[in-house]
């Protein structure tokens, strides 16, 4: 009834869901063009509507139907707690461990339980009627209202709550809401209801403001030539995380240009030219092919002096075509990033509070049949090389992962690696180099808690400058009565707390790479080892713990959105090396430890790292630019002058879409790069040369080209200058426009600055024009935009002789 004729009965013969309504909508979009869409969907809504009464969906207190397996499944979730608990009062693990323990097992446990109950459901449990679907199921699989996550609630458990606070409480609720909360329960999850109600309000302000400072910094980027011819683009490859493809290739390239010729990469042949749209059938034959990154034109190295070019930017996503001249495409990219940010934020109250914690991963299993090979990453050469050392044979006949940068590989009969995973340093790996897997089997675990500190050899142990209340201090724990020695900070001494192990003659043992066994002990490791004990490789000497979770909700994530965009220095950054090289460390200057990467030709870097804080590295390892010294997050500032701005805008790109991602927020690549376009817009003066500009000023890309062509074509020496990351504010206050940067933020400020540097506003952005009363120069009013420049005609045009006539008219009247 209401396809239109020129689309198959095939295409909605099956059950349709909101996916697949969207899909269709988007096809017959495609293939039979607007008009067409607009029918369709006004005889679907009549569709809609005449069935919807007819059918008479009802719900009773039957429809939510409780798993059969539910009371076994919290069971043994309880005897799951209750030997984490025994392992505690026996002081094998720490308190931190034991929470993080606990909370994981009633995770996976909510998971499971609303597992079952969907399961059975779609099986048709909890009926009313004696047949048909279960209305709530309906509901939700379709896609009309609420999620699995809140039908669990009626039917499965309400899991954890998490205090006002963001810590997670221990206890969960098990019971859902058909069999009624008790009164404590009850308490738990009001403090939850109540919290995602203060966090709306005040959350929805926050979004407000990053909006409206990403449109400020975006608001002059303009569709305003439809090609730059620029050979430049950037690689893009599919996005795989912990092994898993989170997005395929085609997803990301669809709608994109390529910025050279695609090859075959079997039979050499050309797939796509350069500069050739990558159209849905395109990206299919790509992956196809076997090809696993494309270069594809991007807004990042768009050469355009005003605004971006058509070809860099690629399809306009609204309209599923190339997008068209004067296309505000800076606004609409503010928007994308900003919209979602104040639905995240109303995101939380709907789950009332329950903890969506993520449940950690802590075991590998095998994707294929085949042997495994122990690999490591040779930083000097840039690849993986075999490393049948790179984990040592425990006691317990496990072997442990003694290098930073391990991988284990699974490789099949014809010898291709068919799966290859990092493994952290401290991991178990459960069988040998050259032993047999198969599908399925786990063959990787590790500890999610804690960084482990192991020893590589076997020996006993010394303790060195450990001395109770100066570097460390005995935590007697109330639960179990245990003692454990806790690594402490201590002020101004010299003192470095380590544990080395000697070997029979009593000196320090020495490990594979040649340097001498001591370890290190950052502030907070709990020490697992007594003095004078006897250990054996892959023994545990210390373990540091990991923070405790907080619940990963968007509240984590407008704030880490804002934190990416404004370009801010996290609290506890990692010093990053700006060379490759060598390491070694220095002693300590101030109360820093020095660590010096040497690269064998000349360069030395000196590197100071805070006290306690933990290295990443040993001694004698070689290390790339680029590469943390220490554990703590990027700062972006560190990745732009070391990598440079490609790096840096993947590592923008990614982190952005992590938080999103997170919440099942889809946005577009290109919307974070034009942003991070208008964020890299300056460059600052390193040496003046024989330019008009100040060494340490700012100015603007085309600015400083601009003067360099000057210069060097007058035979002088051109300036050279760094690429400056500025964050959101800082960019939208430093535009060229004076007006629009007065309407944003600190007005007195930024007019005061025009003013004695006499500047001029040439009306460029949208902003300027609104403030002024002009026609905006996007959409229809860039055409009359470039009209503006059109020089007046001199010539006169001869006119025909009843204009000629009229004119006269209209002179003498207006003479009189």
């Amino acid at each position: 009834e209401v396809l239109p004729a020129s689309m198959p009965f095939s295409h909605v013969n099956q059950l349709m869901t909101k996916k697949e309504l969207t899909k269709l909508v988007d096809r017959v979009y495609r293939q039979a063009g607007l008009h067409e869409v607009v029918v369709m969907l006004d005889q679907l809504k009549d569709l809609g509507f005449s069935y919807a009464t007819k059918a008479g969906v009802s719900i009773c207190i039957d429809n939510m139907h409780i798993p059969s397996r539910k009371k076994e499944l919290i069971e043994r979730a309880k005897g799951d707690v209750s030997q984490v608990h025994e392992q505690y009062s026996e002081g094998l693990i720490t308190n931190g461990e034991r929470y993080n323990k606990v909370i994981d097992i009633w995770a996976h446990v909510g998971e499971e339980v609303a597992i079952e109950m969907m399961k059975e459901i779609k099986e048709g449990g909890g009926r009313g009627a004696a047949e048909g679907l279960n209305p709530i199921f309906m509901m939700a699989d379709s896609g009309a209202r609420g999620s699995s996550q809140q039908i669990r609630q009626l039917g499965g458990m309400r899991g954890l709550m998490a205090k006002p606070s963001g810590e997670i409480i221990e206890t969960p609720i098990t019971a859902n809401f058909r069999e009624g909360l008790t009164v404590l329960q009850y308490f738990i999850s009001t403090h939850g209801a109540r919290k995602g109600l203060a966090d709306t309000a005040l959350k929805t302000a926050n979004s407000g403001y990053l909006t409206r400072r990403l449109v400020d910094a975006a608001q002059d980027v303009i569709i305003s030539e439809p090609d730059c011819f620029t050979t430049e683009g950037i690689i893009v490859s599919a996005l795989v995380e912990g092994g898993e493809v989170i997005q395929p290739l085609d997803e990301r390239i669809l709608g994109r240009l390529t910025a050279e010729d695609l090859l075959d990469p079997v039979t050499q042949e050309v797939i796509v030219k350069a500069h050739e749209e990558l159209e849905e059938e395109l990206c299919k034959t790509i992956v196809e092919a076997g090809i696993d990154h494309v270069k594809i034109r991007s807004v990042l190295t768009c050469q355009s002096r005003w605004g971006v070019c058509a070809k860099c930017y690629g399809r306009d996503l609204a309209r599923g075509r190339l997008v068209e001249m004067g296309e505000p495409v800076g606004v609409i990219a503010a928007q994308s990033i900003g919209e979602p940010g104040t639905q995240l934020t109303m995101r939380t109250f709907h789950i009332g509070g329950t903890a969506s914690k993520v449940v950690e991963q802590t075991v590998l299993a095998s994707k294929h049949d085949g042997t495994i090979k122990f690999l490591s990453f040779d930083a000097k050469k840039n690849a993986d090389f075999y490393n049948p050392n790179m984990a040592v044979k425990t006691r317990q006949g496990d072997w442990v992962v003694m290098v930073r940068n391990g991988k284990v590989a699974v490789i099949d009969e014809t010898g291709r690696e068919r799966e290859k995973y990092p493994v952290v340093y401290g991991g178990k790996i459960k069988i040998p180099d050259g032993g047999k897997v198969e599908v399925g089997q786990k063959f990787v675990e590790w500890d999610p808690y804690s960084l482990t500190i192991l020893t590589e050899v076997g020996g006993r142990v010394a303790f060195g400058d450990i001395a109770e209340g100066v570097t460390m201090k005995e935590e007697v724990d109330e639960v179990t009565g245990l003692s454990r020695r806790v690594v402490i900070e201590q002020a101004g001494t010299n003192l470095r707390p380590r544990l080395s192990v000697k070997d029979e003659s009593g000196k320090t043992a020495k490990l594979s790479s040649g340097s001498p066994a001591r370890y290190l002990l950052p502030v907070g490791a709990h020490i697992f080892v007594e003095k004078g004990s006897t250990l054996y490789p892959g023994d545990v000497l210390a373990k540091i713990p990991r923070e405790t979770t907080k619940t990963k909700d968007i509240t984590g994530g407008l704030p880490r959105v804002a934190e990416l965009f404004e370009a801010r220095k996290p609290k506890e950054h990692a010093v990053v090396t700006e060379i490759d090289g060598e390491v070694s460390f220095g002693g300590f200057v101030k109360g820093l430890r020095k660590v010096v990467v040497d690269n064998k030709i000349g360069d030395v870097k000196e590197y100071f790292i805070p006290r306690g804080r933990h290295v990443n590295v040993h001694e004698g390892d070689w290390v790339r630019a680029g590469e943390p010294l220490m554990d703590g997050s990027a700062n972006p500032h560190d990745i732009l002058s070391v990598l440079g701005p490609r790096e840096l805008q993947k590592y923008l790109v990614d982190e952005v879409q992590e938080v999103y991602r997170l919440q099942g927020v889809v946005i577009n690549d290109k919307h974070i790069e034009v942003i991070t376009r208008q964020m890299l817009k300056k460059v600052r003066i390193e040496d003046a040369g024989d330019s008009s500009f100040l060494p340490g000023t700012q100015v603007n890309k085309s600015v400083f080209d601009d003067e360099n062509e000057r210069v060097l074509s007058e035979g002088g020496q051109p300036a050279l200058g760094k690429p400056v990351l500025l964050g959101i504010t800082k960019a939208s206050l430093s535009t060229d426009s004076f007006i629009s940067g007065a309407s944003f933020q600190e007005t007195t400020r930024v007019l005061t600055e025009a003013a004695i540097n006499g500047r001029t506003d040439d009306l460029r952005g949208l902003k300027e024009n609104v403030i002024v009363g002009r026609l905006i120069p996007a959409g229809t009013g860039w055409g009359a935009y470039r009209e503006t420049f059109v020089p007046k005609r001199t010539e006169d045009v001869a006119l025909s002789s009843e204009d000629q006539s009229s004119l006269n008219k209209v002179h003498s009247s207006s003479d009189k």
